[in-house]
């Protein structure tokens, strides 16, 4: 009987042995694998490309420079010598005004719509130009009207001092906007 026990034992450690070299092949090969996938990762990494980067930030939102180059050569056709950092502050403050606009529920079909309707509700309306303004604008200014009559031009001269004092009180409104909004910008050679 101890030979048929020696033998078993034999044949029960013969297994053990290829079942640890099965595991140990079985690692070999998951180690190969992830050794094969890490490196494709890496090839994949280092051919990854840019897609975009942030030029700005304003609250949550984030203007790209895709979106920036976009609108820059849009400005540029319309005005050709406007700087890069005009183009940026001006979109900055409509993106203010429009989050202020949706804020008061100001309802519209386009943003430059909603825009103007915010303008006309937080600003137009709380402008007025008194008669006298009217009149020493008319006097001070005599010989650009060539002889025409106050009555005239009065209605006029009231339509430019508005919006003169609309532009002043809106440049005001949107320094509060901005001082009060996170505004980042993260691209300096602008």
């Amino acid at each position: 009987m101890p030979s048929i026990m020696k033998r078993r034992n034999g044949d029960a450690e013969a297994r053990r042995v290829r079942r640890v070299t099965i595991s140990g092949k079985k690692r070999i090969l998951i180690f190969c694998f992830l050794l094969f996938t890490l490196h494709a990762s890496l090839l994949t990494v280092s051919r990854a490309e840019l897609i975009d980067r942030v030029v700005a930030f304003v609250d949550d939102r984030a203007i790209t420079l895709r979106e920036f180059e976009e609108l820059y050569e849009k400005n540029r056709k319309v005005k050709p010598d406007i700087s890069r950092a005009e183009v940026l502050n001006t979109y900055i403050n409509r993106i203010v005004l429009l989050k202020e606009a949706r804020k008061l529920k100001v309802e519209a079909k386009t943003d430059d719509e909603l825009i103007n309707e915010y303008i006309e509700l937080k600003v137009r309306s709380l402008i007025r130009i008194k008669e006298d303004a009217v009149k020493e604008f008319y006097n001070s200014h005599l010989s650009e009207f060539k002889g025409a009559v106050y009555e005239e031009v009065r209605e006029k001269i009231e339509e430019y001092l508005t919006e003169q004092e609309i532009n002043n009180q809106l440049k005001m409104h949107i320094e509060e906007l901005r001082a009060r909004a996170y505004i980042k910008i993260v691209m300096k050679e602008l």
